[in-house]
């Protein structure tokens, strides 16, 4: 049995999970979440999501964890949301947002325009300049920060770059004289 897939979900007060055909809805005060699911069944009953699998196949097994998790993410989407944040060093590292436009100054000879998704919002301060993503689907969020980050990733030497608030850099030492 799996130690993750054998836990249920408790819903909280003022979500709404609806099982049909296949695909789950999720609905909260900060919005609507849908996820395919197979090899698994999901039940609703008594404020609990429940997710198990009929036979020790091989899929099923690594099925089984993965959705609880899936809509266990979900759930927290839609009552709490989820935030990273990205720090910016490096000499004229700039990021400046217009609504849903992402203006990023990274060293290059051109500003970087990400045009970020309706569902993530964005906010920047700092000395170092922090960009902070929050948004209720951890998936989109990890994609729209793995994006920003891919632009400069942080080298070893100085550790100039992208990286998330936080992150741990191996450093390597410069040129021995």
């Amino acid at each position: 049995m799996s130690r993750i897939g054998k836990h249920p979900i408790v819903i909280p007060a003022g979500v709404t999970v609806e099982v049909k055909d296949g695909i789950i809805t999720v609905k909260g005060k900060n919005g609507q979440l849908t996820q395919e699911f197979s090899d698994v069944t999901v039940t609703v009953e008594d404020g609990q999501v429940q997710v198990d699998r009929s036979s020790d196949h091989k899929d099923q097994r690594a099925k089984h964890g993965l959705y609880r998790s899936l809509i266990n993410n979900m759930v927290i989407g839609v009552t709490e949301g989820f935030t990273k944040s990205l720090e910016l060093v490096g000499v004229g590292y700039r990021a400046s947002n217009q609504g849903q436009k992402l203006d990023l100054a990274l060293g290059y000879s051109h500003n970087i325009v990400l045009l970020v998704a309706a569902e993530v919002t964005l906010a920047e301060k700092g000395k170092n300049p922090i960009v902070k993503l929050t948004s209720f689907d951890k998936q989109l969020l990890g994609q729209v920060a793995a994006k920003i980050r891919a632009f400069r990733k942080p080298e070893p030497y100085k550790g100039k770059g992208v990286k998330f608030v936080g992150e741990v850099l191996r450093r390597k030492a410069g040129k021995s004289a």
